[in-house]
């Protein structure tokens, strides 16, 4: 089996079968033939995704359903549907996401014919059509400085070529099992967020390289399957946590530092203009 696209859910039944049948709609020959598998990971869903998933397994061929009893978040979650792959390659696809094109194989292609590309990644777009920034800089200290101070465009970005980048989102990239499997897959430490930037941090302690693919269309749904207070808390958590694995204690708080005076200003922010939302997730934030 040459790929495993593997999607991961929680309490997002209507997006995940949305996205489950986009990718039959583009690739139901190579399910029928064996070229590629979808494999479904739920995280305890309790909103009747299960049922739907086990709907769509019934009816395609080459799909698997993993129930989770829990929810174990999306490094641990993923990391179950890629031990349980048969393909040569990974695809880590969102729940909340739509395949718009044939392009995993030109993807497939350019890993075959690039030995030293650990990553993929794929060009991404909101619903609109407007282009997602999916693919970044390392968050060394000066490009976390500018992520949270409001210049994320120059960390951030999504080029119209095929590049050299330091990582890429983990909505939509594709990987090599064996490599994906020597590294442990994702860290397991981290919930939710930061965890694709960490991965191709160790790929590229690895002497490989991450690279954007541009000519692979998927709609992203993004911030539809969490909330934003969720997201910022885990981000925090992810920074910190990252810098705890692979930074000198100096840089850690210096980087602490930082991500509180962002905190302290957003609370003062939600005090000033009466924002509790402001208020609430920042406090919790601070307390990190």
């Amino acid at each position: 089996m040459k790929l495993s696209i593997i999607v991961l859910s929680y309490n997002t039944k209507d997006l995940t079968a949305a996205c489950i049948n986009s990718i039959i709609k583009q690739y139901k020959d190579q399910l029928d033939s064996g070229d590629l598998e979808v494999i479904l990971v739920d995280n305890a869903s309790t909103d009747g995704s299960v049922k739907e998933m086990s709907n769509i397994q019934c009816q395609i061929s080459n799909v698997k359903l993993i129930e989770n009893r829990t929810n174990l978040g999306f490094s641990k979650g993923n990391n179950i549907g890629a031990k349980e792959a048969k393909g040569d390659y990974l695809l880590f696809l969102n729940s909340d996401t739509e395949v718009l094109d044939k392009g995993f194989f030109k993807m497939l292609d350019f890993l075959n014919n690039n030995k030293d590309v650990g990553v993929l990644g794929c060009k991404l777009k909101f619903p609109d059509g407007k282009v997602q920034s999916s693919c970044g800089k390392f968050y060394n200290l000066i490009n976390s400085f500018l992520m949270l101070f409001g210049f994320e465009k120059f960390v951030r970005f999504a080029p119209n070529e095929i590049k050299l980048v330091d990582w890429v989102s983990g909505a939509a990239f594709m990987t090599r099992k064996d490599l994906f499997s020597r590294l442990n897959g994702f860290d397991e430490n981290i919930f939710m967020y930061t965890e694709d930037m960490e991965l191709c941090f160790r790929v590229k302690k690895e002497s490989l390289d991450t690279f954007f693919f541009p000519d692979c269309n998927i709609i992203h749904k993004e911030g539809k399957s969490s909330n934003r207070t969720f997201a910022i808390l885990e981000i925090y958590k992810g920074l910190l946590y990252f810098y705890r694995k692979h930074k000198s204690g100096f840089e850690y708080f210096l980087l602490k530092v930082m991500l509180d005076i962002k905190a302290i200003i957003a609370i003062l922010i939600g005090y000033l203009t009466r924002n509790t939302y402001l208020t609430n997730t920042y406090k919790k934030a601070f307390s990190l």
